[in-house]
């Protein structure tokens, strides 16, 4: 496997991560997904960054993963990468607000 291709499966599960948990999405799709996503397991699963990084990131390991080692592997790494990404992105923002 290319390092660019898990440079960027980690980016592009922290974006979609990113966009689902956070933000509302264009025209309010996201936020019109998470409110009829309910208090049920979609919407608790949809509060939580590291809970969706999860999901999020099993389709790119399968994407980009080649046997069910790598995978598993990459699947994980990539949530993890995404979970270190938020919480660099997400401390330097409460900095800025004090």
């Amino acid at each position: 496997m290319q390092w660019y291709l898990f440079v960027l499966g980690s980016l592009a599960v922290w974006r979609i991560t990113h966009l689902l948990q956070a933000e509302d999405g264009p025209f309010d799709i996201i936020y019109l997904i998470r409110k009829k996503a309910g208090a049920g397991f979609f919407g608790n699963l949809l509060d939580c960054f590291y809970c969706t990084s999860i999901w999020v990131a099993l389709p790119a390991g399968f994407c980009i993963g080649k046997g069910w080692k790598e995978i598993v592997l990459l699947w994980l790494a990539f949530s993890g990468v995404a979970c270190l990404l938020e919480q660099l992105t997400s401390s330097s923002n409460n900095h800025s607000k004090n």
